[in-house]
């Protein structure tokens, strides 16, 4: 399939295509990994529901990624975010 990529787009086409899949696959994985994490108590932060979409939908846990991330930030960047230094 690559061959293919690289015949018809070219040695940089291919190498940013299997570049990004590459990328997309390691968000992929943790995206799942952060959504199935055990938060404190021991249950899953996401439902079975959102697990399911986790797993079937490969999008949607790099969307999630990126919104936690922002979401992080903006803690973070909070005076009264209850973190010591």
């Amino acid at each position: 399939m690559l061959k293919t990529f690289y015949t018809e787009i070219g040695f940089l086409g291919a190498l940013l295509l299997a570049l990004g899949l590459f990328v997309l696959f390691i968000l992929w994985v943790a995206g799942i990994a952060g959504i199935t994490l055990p938060v404190d108590g021991g249950k899953p932060r996401g439902s079975k529901v959102e697990i399911f979409f986790a797993v079937f939908v490969p999008v949607y846990p790099v969307f999630w990624l990126f919104y936690e991330m922002y979401h992080q930030r903006k803690f973070i960047k909070k005076d009264n975010n209850d973190l010591t230094v």
